[in-house]
């Protein structure tokens, strides 16, 4: 008994939704896709710097483009960054250069209130208490569908889902820092400038 014949096996069930640990290689891709193109809702992992580098790494472990194409809905890139002690957390000041070469457009660096924190007993003095998700979310439209199956690279398929309202994990980050709930430290330790 290995993971594609447990995997097999599951079909054979009929179950609606199927959680797929982590898809690593040929046999797990092909089978996770097939139940899919069968009408099964298929969860799972893949190891990548971001949503559209999902796309090369399936096509890299030899799965046919026209299958990623109909199997897949939507690819979901999620890091964690620390979130601000809400005990210690008070205003810093920062220079407005440096959130704009963290990618703030210049007209919005005003918007921003930073804050840190100053390291509390709540905290244990790290200034962070507790972790917060940052999301890259892609979905699988007709037109990304074209730019795969064109052969299009994972920088193409990022700008076109930019366009289409991507949001990077950078700018995921960036609206927390916005909204007060991490730091800049933070914001650069999690996200590259391309993300």
């Amino acid at each position: 008994m290995n993971f594609s014949a447990a995997l097999r096996s599951f079909l054979r069930q009929d179950p609606d939704i199927i959680l797929v640990g982590e898809i690593r290689d040929y046999e797990t891709a092909e089978i996770a896709i097939k139940a899919a193109l069968t009408g099964h809702l298929v969860l799972s992992t893949l190891h990548t710097n971001d949503a559209p580098s999902t796309i090369t790494r399936l096509l890299n472990m030899g799965i046919e483009p026209f299958l990623v194409t109909a199997s897949l809905n939507a690819i979901v890139a999620q890091r964690l960054v620390r979130q601000i002690c809400p005990e210690c957390k008070e205003e810093v000041e920062v220079n407005p250069q440096a959130l704009i070469d963290l990618g703030v457009p210049p007209k919005e660096v005003s918007e921003y209130k930073l804050f840190h924190g100053t390291g509390c007993k709540n905290c244990t003095n790290t200034g962070y208490k507790g972790r917060i998700a940052v999301y890259e979310v892609m979905v699988i439209t007709d037109e990304i569908k074209e730019f795969i199956l064109s052969g299009a690279t994972a920088l193409e398929l990022k700008r076109e889902a930019q366009r289409k309202g991507m949001l990077t994990l950078r700018q995921s980050a960036l609206q927390k820092l916005k909204n007060g709930l991490t730091t800049v430290d933070e914001v650069v330790r999690n996200t590259s400038r391309d993300d």
